[in-house]
């Protein structure tokens, strides 16, 4: 099931990077179709404890059958809180793939592919309010010039804004397709595919908050890890990886690193990935949504 709900990303890096042990209390953050945490749980033997989390409802059809995992259907901006429900206070390991499952881009009604016809809805929860819909037809043009600029790195952002405003000025825009027709004037030729994939990710971005509840994850996962647990953290956009880079680094949102009474830095992390991990040539073939991944490794100390 989970092969066809998702292919696992950078699968054998990003779990040699968690250091699995028998016995160990680790979190996938992201399971999605559950390819990482077969994987987890394998390594645990049977022992231990593997606790997954996934705000998708479709995702709870690739659960894993067996005595120590639990399934959670919530975001993981609420990381700690849901753990210590769940009676543990320390981890030994925690790992977030950042990636839209293939399920959900290919999945047409979900909205969050333009090779679709479908309502502008691109929610990861189906119970969550706000959808794209309500984005393009309520923000103002300041609001989604900023957010096209920012999470989708959108060149011309303020044209976009601006004609997003004048065209849902005579009718509400509520399907992909008005949305695509909207763009035509400012799409490049050649390079539609590209230009449509950056509007749909800021869209996504902002409907699913997805930086903020990203700060949240890196914020929790330093109180919730043990001395020595490893925090893995696979990203597909610069906003998220330069974000995981200096948390990893600095231990902060900041990315400033904070010096002692004597004037030593420091950090509750030790970065074991100097330099961001990519995926093998192979694995791109294979895989092409593996290709702008991007694999970040630290270790609390």
């Amino acid at each position: 099931m989970q092969e066809a709900y998702h292919i696992p990303v950078m699968l054998s890096e990003s779990v040699d990077a968690l250091c699995v042990k028998p016995g160990g209390v680790y979190v996938d953050v992201t399971f999605g179709g559950g390819g990482h945490s077969r994987e987890i749980w394998a390594r645990l033997k049977g022992k231990g404890r593997l606790i997954a989390l996934d705000r998708d409802g479709d995702a709870a059809a690739n659960a894993i059958q067996g005595k120590g995992f639990t399934l959670i259907r919530n975001n993981f901006r609420f990381l700690r809180g849901l753990v210590r429900n769940e009676g543990v206070e320390e981890v030994d390991g925690i790992l977030a793939d950042l990636g839209v499952s293939s399920h959900q881009f290919d999945t047409g009604e979900r909205g969050f592919s333009f090779r679709f016809e479908a309502s502008l809805d691109m929610r990861m929860n189906n119970r969550s309010s706000l959808t794209a819909a309500k984005v393009v037809n309520t923000y103002s043009e300041e609001k989604l010039r900023y957010i096209l600029g920012v999470y989708g790195e959108v060149d011309n952002a303020g044209r976009v804004a601006k004609l997003l405003v004048s065209a849902r000025g005579h009718k509400p825009l509520e399907n992909i397709s008005d949305l695509v027709e909207v763009l035509k004037p400012c799409t490049p030729k050649m390079m539609e595919h590209k230009y449509l994939a950056k509007v749909f990710q800021a869209l996504r971005m902002e409907v699913n908050a997805e930086m903020k509840a990203l700060e949240q994850l890196l914020e929790q996962s330093l109180k919730l890890l043990k001395s020595g647990g490893r925090l893995v953290v696979i990203t597909y956009h610069s906003l998220e990886d330069r974000l995981v880079k200096n948390f990893m680094r600095s231990g902060n949102l900041t990315g400033k690193v904070e010096k002692d009474f004597f004037g030593k830095e420091t950090t509750p992390f030790t970065v074991i990935t100097k330099k961001a991990m990519a995926p093998t040539e192979e694995e791109i073939q294979r895989n092409t949504r593996a290709r702008s991944a991007k694999l970040r490794v630290a270790q609390k100390l």
